[in-house]
Order: C-alpha cells, then sequence, then structure tokens
C-alpha cells in the first residue's frame, strides 16, 4: 500500500437475529471535489456479513451507504430506514466500518 493510501471493509450484524447480516448490499463512493459522490466500488456482505473492498484508495472523505431497506424487506421485515449511509474520513491504513443492525435502529464505529 502506497503512503496515503488505505483499504475498507465492513461487517453487518443483526441485532434482531443474533447473526451475521448476509447479502447486504454496500455500495463505497468517495467525495470528489465539486462535493459529488463517485463511485468507489460496491458488492454484498457474505455468510459471515463481511465485506471487504478490493484494492487501496487515496485519503479523503468516504461513504459506505448500506441496503438495510432491502434487507430486512427480503426477511418479510418492516424497516424504518430504507439504507444507512455512514461517512467518514480517511488517511491511511485500514478502515474498518461495522454496522450493528436492526429494523429501527442502528449503530456504527470504527473497528480494527
Amino acid at each position: 500500500m502506497s503512503p496515503g493510501s488505505a483499504t475498507i471493509s465492513t461487517h453487518v450484524l443483526d441485532a434482531t437475529a443474533g447473526t451475521p447480516a448476509t447479502d447486504v448490499a454496500v455500495r463505497l463512493e468517495r467525495a470528489g471535489a465539486g462535493g459529488e459522490w463517485l463511485a468507489a466500488g460496491q458488492g454484498a456482505t457474505d455468510a459471515d456479513g463481511r465485506l471487504r473492498f478490493p484494492g487501496a484508495v487515496p485519503a479523503g472523505r468516504y461513504q459506505l451507504t448500506f441496503a438495510t431497506g432491502d434487507y430486512f424487506a427480503a426477511r418479510g421485515a418492516e424497516s424504518f430506514y430504507p439504507e444507512v449511509i455512514v461517512t467518514f474520513t480517511v488517511t491511511a491504513g485500514h478502515y474498518h466500518v461495522p454496522l450493528l443492525l436492526s429494523p429501527f435502529a442502528y449503530s456504527t464505529y470504527r473497528g480494527s
């Protein structure tokens, strides 16, 4: 990894089921010079609720958008949040952004 670059991963846990949240669509975007959001990656969580975006990204502002409404709808559950967006700043190193999820609440933090 070059200086000023980073890697990004996430882990989504379903607090209502007490299990990893599998097949949650996640979009990674970075802030452009004009303030617009530019696509930087996308994927879905695996059987363990994890997703690691391939390759290194440059320093800057990023956001992860989790398709939480679709996840709960696929399980026949109502959800208050159609999506959860987590915005954060990247300098260098590895950034792990876990999401603890339920239909009417969520929390996140910088993991390791």
